[in-house]
């Protein structure tokens, strides 16, 4: 198992832990994260994991690039779409989103 699917289950084993701990208020976050990534009429699952990579990268989320990077290739995502999206999280972020930008592509490779 590489680095990346170790990492992405101990993310998923720490939100399953919260999500126990705090059944309110994970229900009320799940509902909204099904929402934001459930295919819609422009944007399918694939592009709206892709939008959460690029969000997650400019926020500087590790967690979150691994645990969408995992989703949007689930969904069929492509590098060159990950890297598009990317791209557009430099823009918007700067020399740190450079650096978690590289992260979520090693993610991609590595999952």
């Amino acid at each position: 198992m590489t680095d990346t699917a170790d990492k992405l289950r101990t993310i998923r084993g720490r939100i399953q832990s919260f999500s126990k701990a705090a059944p309110e208020v994970f229900g009320g976050f799940a509902a909204v994260s099904k929402a934001a990534t459930t295919p819609g009429s422009t944007f399918d699952a694939a592009q709206r994991e892709l939008l959460a990579v690029a969000i997650a990268v400019s926020q500087g989320c590790e967690d979150c690039i691994v645990y969408h990077v995992a989703g949007a290739k689930k969904h069929g995502a492509t590098e060159q779409g990950l890297i598009e999206a990317l791209e557009v999280a430099v823009e918007m972020g700067g020399g740190p989103a450079v650096m978690y930008g590289a992260k979520a592509l090693e993610a991609f490779r590595t999952l």
